[in-house]
């Protein structure tokens, strides 16, 4: 896994200020219409953003074993465009030889440098949230409409509400899932409560995993 990770830093390195920004405000119909047009099999990974994983190498390495069964001449990575949680495996896309992409609400226009730097192109949605359900909704905000909309095959490592959210309506289009349990970093969980006034965290594993992890 040494070896993984120091071709990810090398490949962090390689594609810093890269991106193709394919819109700054964009709606999700032309974030879908975008990545359709790249004409790949689409391969959306979901799971923690900012509280990361307790077990990043392990993580990685599933996901590298999902990656391995995919042709990367014919297959697009996509994920939330960020470089944090889930968006570890950008870098370790590129290794493998995939074209990436990213779905991310302009608020992430706040901290641009969050912004992965092995991110082939980003679609900057137009959303007031971040993603999950609108409130007393439902339907998906914009982003995770489009996060949902443009997946042929989604990929979970546990995650948050958002992910969850976004899974389960994969799941009721019809979309093939494969999921992986997984914790949320314990040191980040633990400082999130306290920063929010809240109890410790009784479990740092996802939501998702009652749902999807049986």
């Amino acid at each position: 896994m040494n070896t993984l990770r120091q071709l990810i830093n090398r490949i962090k390195l390689q594609w810093r200020g890269k991106n193709h920004i394919v819109g700054w405000n964009m709606s999700p119909e032309e974030a879908v219409s975008f990545i359709r047009r790249r004409g790949k099999v689409v391969l959306t990974f979901y799971g923690y953003s900012g509280m990361g994983y307790e077990d990043e190498e392990g993580m990685l390495k599933l996901a590298q074993e999902v990656l391995a069964q995919y042709r990367p001449e014919k297959t697009l990575v996509v994920i939330g465009a960020t470089g944090v949680g889930i968006g570890a495996v950008y870098p370790l896309a590129k290794t493998m030889g995939f074209e990436t992409a990213g779905i991310v609400t302009t608020g992430a226009l706040k901290n641009p440098e969050a912004i992965s730097n092995a991110v082939d192109h980003v679609c900057f949605i137009k959303d007031s949230q971040y993603g999950g359900k609108l409130p007393n909704s439902d339907d998906l905000s914009p982003t995770s409409k489009a996060m949902v909309e443009c997946s042929d095959i989604l990929v979970g490592f546990g995650g948050g509400g958002i992910s969850q959210d976004e899974m389960l309506e994969g799941k009721k289009q019809g979309k093939p899932i494969q999921y992986f349990p997984a914790e949320m970093n314990h040191e980040t969980a633990i400082r999130y409560a306290q920063k929010m006034g809240l109890p410790p965290p009784e479990s740092f594993s996802a939501p998702a995993d009652d749902v999807f992890g049986k």
